[in-house]
């Protein structure tokens, strides 16, 4: 099981260029969707978190008065937590499906690793995954690995999660995931470039790996670290 920035992706790729395309449309997007059901559920849910939030931040974001038809405040605030790199669930989800229209007009074309491809074809054969397991949506996910420059890698992998199961960064979640793909967590090895996450799947009883690319230091966690899946097999 692997994440995705900093694993699977360039966090360049992630942050110049998704993130950067969710930003400027972010405004139009919601102005054409505004009667999508979905998007409504999804800026219940957003509205819930700002409520949550507005109580204790530090630096509220600005009060979301229920009254107001625009789409004003719900701009702001998600804005507010894309300024932070907020793992919000509500967020994650209207990113995805702004890179959705993105991908679909062949304006958005996903990078991974060159050993990413091949590690997921043998992990497949082998009927050893992959899965996915990030903070975007699965959606998104499966709109990255649907749209990179090596094709289609979708029909490679066994399933996607997303913080809908649990926060990364918290042992419980990655128990059940290890139920949910059938797996004890001894037979599931997760792999992520950030060491909370690791920390938090080897809590939970799973392998790990902390994945360390392009030249960057290896910290001294001590989880065993790799530079290319090359390195898992």
């Amino acid at each position: 099981m692997v994440d995705i920035e900093g694993t699977t992706t360039p966090v360049s790729f992630v942050y110049d260029v998704l993130f950067a395309y969710a930003r400027q449309g972010l405004e139009g997007f919601l102005a054409r969707r505004a009667a999508d059901a979905a998007l409504r559920a999804d800026l219940q849910a957003l509205r819930a978190e700002h409520a949550a939030e507005a109580r204790g931040a530090p630096d509220p974001p600005p009060r979301w008065d229920e009254s107001d038809p625009t789409a004003g405040p719900a701009v702001a605030y998600l804005r507010w937590l894309m300024d932070r790199d907020r793992k919000s669930t509500a967020l994650k989800a209207i990113q995805g499906r702004i890179w959705e229209e993105g991908f679909q007009a062949g304006e958005l074309r996903a990078r991974v690793y060159d050993d990413v491809p091949p590690a997921f074809r043998r992990w497949h054969a082998r009927g050893a995954g992959p899965w996915i397991f990030s903070s975007g949506s699965v959606l998104a996910q499966r709109l990255l690995f649907g749209h990179t420059a090596h094709g289609d890698l979708t029909p490679l992998i066994s399933g996607y999660f997303d913080t809908t199961t649990g926060p990364k960064q918290e042992a419980p979640t990655y128990g059940r995931i290890a139920a949910a793909i059938g797996r004890v967590p001894a037979d599931v090895r997760f792999v992520s470039d950030v060491g909370a996450e690791v920390d938090a799947a080897r809590a939970a009883g799973l392998r790990t790996a902390l994945c360390v690319r392009e030249g960057a230091p290896a910290p001294p966690d001590g989880h065993r670290v790799i530079r290319s899946f090359d390195e898992l097999d």
